[in-house]
């Protein structure tokens, strides 16, 4: 059993590293709803949120409180009262969601005081700081529906809560705000979280929820053939909240969604939805690759672009496993360093997960692909795609007429991406005077 965990431990620590490295001294805004509390999980959610923070994470958390306010609301002998999926606060309602807010709060900061025995953080100690960061402003009355005590987030204290985050402190926010006179009005956890992640300009908004987030058809039932969509582009995100009909439930696919997408149209670099049922769900979702949950994403995040002498590192991790199994030529640095400008990378959170190079023969008019290379935790992604497309364009540019790549196991890749098999006589002299004829490289072309 030991020789099994050294196995598997190794390789896996060794493909979290980078991002515990990416994320260190980065902020995230972790929003958990009532439900999530109603069901237990707030013991497992506050281990992960402090190992989280020792890895050097700030977080604001933001509780929601819906199940327990309407729990409150039904003991006192009323129904809670919604309009398109927001809260009518009356003053009964108003009375419930303090006493909500109050009970949970108290939850969460004891369950952070424990020292959390028994548990993977044992003797650890998170201070969390709660304030009054927030200014509401009441909703009023809209298509004549008069939402009371309601409301809206006025204004967010950035620089008092990025106070608290330099202090090493994380900071609880309550969906409750106050007026500049003093009065009280309730929020949706919802907006709290995105409002204060736009201020503070966060590197992630996380909402831990009751769905599993965001299925590839969204209108279709929950099949095998329908998964998560684990990472949807921010213009794909705008589209699909345009075809759906407006939210009324927290269940309905764009209730999260459309915090997602005014967050990052607001600064914020990625925002996710991730189910509480599932546990770890913050760790899964955070330092592995594809995660669990929807991230939606502004595009240029992961990043096509052409290779600096800064990524010759990132470039000779990718390919090494690949040129020990025989599948690419082997490259020293040296080589390397010297052709990086012919390089195109994929960057994704600060690691690279694609390569190719382009080498240009101009005399024939063509170029060769080489070194096209998509780390296995990114391949039917889509990456090896965009790593074609873009090296067309650049081959294009530079006014060659055709294509061709050297293989010995991807042949078939090439040619459903319309390659063609030739003779190694076609290539061009200064590239056949090189060719490895005891490799037996097949030889595709593909005419521009």
């Amino acid at each position: 059993m030991s020789t099994v965990f050294n196995f598997t431990f190794v390789p896996w620590f060794r493909s979290v590293a980078p991002y515990i490295h990416k994320f260190r001294h980065q902020t995230f805004v972790v929003g958990i709803t009532g439900e999530a509390i109603a069901a237990g999980k707030l013991q497992g959610i506050v281990q992960d949120l402090a190992l989280i923070q020792a890895m050097g994470v700030k977080i604001v958390l933001v509780h929601g409180f819906r199940p327990q306010v309407n729990e409150q609301l039904r003991l006192k002998g009323q129904e809670p009262a919604y309009y398109n999926g927001v809260r009518i606060t009356d003053s009964v309602a108003l009375d419930c969601a303090q006493e909500a807010a109050g009970q949970l709060r108290y939850e969460i900061e004891a369950a952070f005081s424990q020292g959390l025995p028994n548990t993977p953080m044992a003797g650890a100690r998170v201070r969390v700081m709660s304030g009054n960061f927030l200014t509401a402003r009441p909703v009023g009355i809209v298509n004549g529906v008069d939402f009371m005590h309601s409301g809206l987030v006025r204004k967010v204290d950035g620089e008092g809560i990025q106070r608290a985050l330099n202090s090493e402190a994380m900071v609880l926010l309550s969906p409750f705000g106050f007026s500049p006179t003093g009065e009280a009005f309730n929020l949706s956890m919802e907006e709290v979280a995105t409002r204060v992640a736009s201020e503070l300009k966060a590197d992630k908004l996380l909402f831990l929820t009751e769905v599993p987030g965001v299925r590839t058809r969204p209108q279709d039932p929950e099949s095998e053939d329908n998964p998560i969509d684990t990472e949807l582009p921010l213009a794909q995100a705008r589209k699909l909240l345009a075809q759906l009909p407006p939210p009324q439930l927290p269940t309905d696919t764009g209730f999260y969604l459309q915090h997602c997408v005014r967050a990052c149209e607001h600064g914020v670099e990625r925002s996710h939805i991730l189910p509480f049922a599932v546990d770890g769900a913050l760790l899964l979702e955070i330092y592995v690759h594809d995660g669990i949950g929807t991230m939606v994403i502004d595009e240029k995040l992961e990043e096509l672009r052409e290779a600096t002498i800064d990524d010759v590192g990132g470039i000779i991790q990718l390919i090494e496993p690949f040129e020990n199994d025989g599948t690419l030529v082997k490259r020293d640095r040296t080589e390397i360093e010297s052709d990086i400008a012919s390089y195109t990378v994929i960057e994704h959170d600060g690691v690279i997960f694609g390569c190719a190079a382009l080498h240009p023969y101009p005399e024939a008019k063509t170029g060769e692909m080489a070194a096209v290379t998509v780390s296995p935790k990114a391949q039917g992604t889509g990456d090896g795609e965009k790593l074609l497309k873009r090296i067309e364009q650049r081959a294009r540019e530079q006014g060659l007429e055709s294509l061709f790549v050297l293989t010995t196991r991807t042949m078939h890749w090439f040619i459903k991406r319309g390659f063609q098999p030739v003779s190694p006589d076609w290539l061009p002299e200064a590239r056949k005077s090189k060719y490895n004829w005891s490799r037996k490289s097949q030889v595709l072309v593909k005419h521009l």
